[in-house]
């Protein structure tokens, strides 16, 4: 189990055939994408389930057969996003075209509203996270407090997170995995410590990067809030969810005033968006029903997550260590992999590394020459300052397959990153 898990056989053996476009661009042709940490391959259904709710012309909000029909998609959609997907026993559902506006909504929920001095976020955080508690911090007069992270496994440590918090912290927004590096927080600890010394603090969590690769669970960990975009879970692009819990939801906020004060619903919705979203969540759930079939639907989404774990171990074990016939990155000569103090099992399948001799900017290019698509992740960039500055990087190439992925596919990564490194030396 160390090592992961791989799919049974019929599943491993047929489940690209789900995605578009896996191993080859129609018009570009064949090859390895291997940068799901800035996207994601997309599932056919969710595809073709967004494309069917976009050709009707009606009105969710009406009472004729078709609007109905449209908001009983909305409303099962909201339903399943919070209890499935979140985990979530209560609270509400905010939608924006982007994750990252629900993450500026949420910490203006509590910024604008909570009282305090200061509040803290982590220095790995996405720009949408880091900079909407530091815009809020500037406006409202408070302190931005930043944790650092462990340089030598990525992370953000919880005792590290409670430092910084006092009586008089009135927001901690910490990422749930890191887009760099794959370390996954420990977002149930943090809220325990950080709760520890203020009772009721809020906390909201980053759940972007994690979304498509582990369970969320909002119940579990405690967090006031959480993030997630569709497009990085295999789904479309678009639309962002997050939860808030009821207190959160409760707070003064934008809003029709007629509504419900729990509502964030502005205008009219996309049923083409939450059927999307089920699409994915169908899937997932086929591939927990593996192992529990006779399971209801939320225990099989949470089997489906932790088989897809499990299996982007088994994928990221075989891409540090390779085969008796194909070294892995650990053992290429020429290859550093960053940040990699965890145990795979404390860890997403996303690798940061680099080749000597070689900027991370003309590797990607190098890459693409032999037919594979990767990412750089660049401290002159806004999105990876922070993170390489907590790395003590100045850039590295950032890797990230998917579950769908085969040992072919690793391997053959493996052998285009040995000929690179080798034409390097």
């Amino acid at each position: 189990m160390k090592q992961g898990m791989w799919f049974p056989f019929e599943l491993e053996n047929n489940i690209k055939e789900r995605f578009w476009y896996p191993d080859a661009d129609p018009t570009l042709g064949k090859r390895l994408f291997f940068d799901n940490a800035g996207g994601s391959l997309r599932l056919k259904t969710c595809v073709e389930a967004k494309a069917e709710y976009e050709y009707f012309p009606d009105c969710p909000e009406r009472t004729h057969r078709r609007g109905v029909m449209l908001k009983e998609v909305v409303n099962r959609g909201t339903k399943e996003i919070l209890e499935i997907v979140f985990g979530a026993k209560e609270g509400a559902l905010i939608t924006e075209l982007t994750a990252s506006q629900t993450m500026f909504h949420m910490v203006e929920l509590v910024m604008e509203n909570i009282p305090g001095t200061n509040a803290v976020v982590s220095c790995l955080e996405h720009p949408s996270a880091f900079d909407a508690v530091d815009y809020f911090c500037r406006k409202t007069g408070k302190e931005l407090r930043v944790v650092p992270a462990n340089p030598k496994t990525g992370q953000i440590e919880p005792e590290t997170v409670a430092e910084f918090v006092d009586e008089n912290t009135c927001l901690v927004s910490i990422m749930a995995a890191s887009n760099v590096t794959g370390a996954i927080m420990d977002i149930e600890k943090i809220v325990k410590l950080v709760r520890n010394k203020k009772p009721d603090l809020y906390v909201i969590c980053d759940g972007v990067q994690h979304a498509p690769h582990g369970k969320m669970d909002v119940s579990a960990s405690g967090v006031d809030g959480m993030n997630f975009a569709p497009y990085k879970c295999f789904g479309v692009r678009g639309c962002g969810f997050a939860y808030v819990s009821d207190r959160l939801a409760k707070l003064p906020h934008r809003k029709l005033i007629k509504k419900d004060k729990t509502v964030f619903e502005l205008g009219t919705p996309s049923p083409g968006n939450f059927a999307a979203t089920m699409e994915m969540i169908n899937y997932v759930c086929e591939i927990g029903s593996y192992s529990k079939k006779e399971a209801d639907k939320k225990e099989q989404f949470r089997e489906g997550m932790n088989r897809i774990h499990l299996k982007e171990q088994a994928l990221l074990h075989r891409l540090l260590e390779g085969t008796e016939d194909i070294p892995g990155l650990r053992h290429i000569p020429g290859v550093t992999v960053f940040a990699d103090g965890l145990e795979l099992s404390d860890r997403d399948l996303i690798v940061a590394m680099g080749i000597d001799g070689l900027e991370p900017q003309d590797a990607v290019k190098a890459y693409e020459a032999k037919g594979v698509i990767v990412c750089d992740r660049l401290i002159t960039s806004m999105y990876a300052k922070r993170s390489m500055e907590a790395l003590n990087l100045s850039g590295c190439l950032r890797i990230s397959p998917m579950h769908c992925h085969g040992k072919e596919d690793i391997d053959a990564f493996l052998k285009v990153t040995q000929e690179i490194a080798k034409d390097r030396a």
